[in-house]
């Protein structure tokens, strides 16, 4: 089973945005005869104040780290991202940017407890993007406590699996299209709600991929290899999510 990263975007129960940033990746498929040199160009926000083109629609790149078949010396210069690439798919940069968001995915929780014996979660995610989209492979981590027993589920689409090792409930969801509203509710057996008490609730947690989405505004500005130039693919999303970008939140 995959890992949880560490979030990108932190919501209060209040709904207050406590934390917001886009680590995203660019990703290239290469088959191209020879050892031409490439050339890409981002809107970056230094590169624009460079050219004086302003910071409109610009983004400002942090933490950039590149393959080794880029020219580090160029992209210092310049900001032009220059490379001779390997054959097939690799991944030519990753960055962060400290882009404020608003949860595409919005998550509501209620837990009922009922005397010493049970406790009920319900569970609403709201897909707040257009409808258009769709995010896949959608999957809400929700904490349980750790004496919780019998679990019991029932989800208006997808399916909710128990891991009494991680004490979570995992909701699984493979389509989510942008507009839609879905219901999980769990039931468990609970021999002492004082000890869930004790142990505080951790965050909901949740991921998900949405093909040919960005949050960051990050674009493909240019592209050109040896004289000509290149045929640009729209910004793809995804975790990890032609030419695209893959971002995740």
């Amino acid at each position: 089973p995959q890992s949880w990263r560490p979030p990108n975007l932190v919501v209060s129960a209040s709904g207050s945005v406590l934390l917001s940033e886009v680590v995203g990746t660019i990703k290239l498929k290469v088959f191209l005869s020879g050892m031409p040199e490439l050339r890409l160009g981002l809107n970056d926000r230094v590169l624009f104040e460079l050219t004086g083109r302003g910071k409109n629609k610009s983004v400002e790149l942090e933490d950039v780290k590149f393959h080794q078949c880029v020219r580090l010396s160029r992209f210092d210069s310049d900001r032009t991202i220059s490379f001779v690439p390997p054959d097939g798919d690799f991944e030519l940069m990753s960055y962060r940017l400290g882009t404020r968001a608003k949860p595409l995915i919005w998550i509501e929780s209620v837990i009922e407890k009922f005397s010493h014996s049970r406790v009920e979660i319900m569970v609403k995610a709201k897909a707040q993007f257009k409808k258009q989209s769709v995010a896949n492979g959608v999957e809400i981590a929700v904490p349980v406590p750790s004496d919780a027993d019998s679990p019991k589920f029932k989800t208006s689409v997808g399916s909710a699996r128990y891991l009494p090792e991680k004490n979570l409930v995992v909701w699984s969801i493979k389509s989510f299209p942008g507009g839609k509203e879905h219901l999980m509710r769990a039931h468990f057996g609970l021999p002492s709600v004082e000890k869930e008490e004790d142990e505080g609730r951790p965050p909901i947690a949740v991921r998900f991929e949405i093909p040919y989405f960005t949050v960051s505004g990050i674009q493909v500005t240019t592209g050109a290899w040896g004289g000509g130039a290149m045929g640009l693919g729209w910004p793809q999303g995804g975790d990890p999510n032609g030419l695209g970008t893959g971002e995740w939140g």
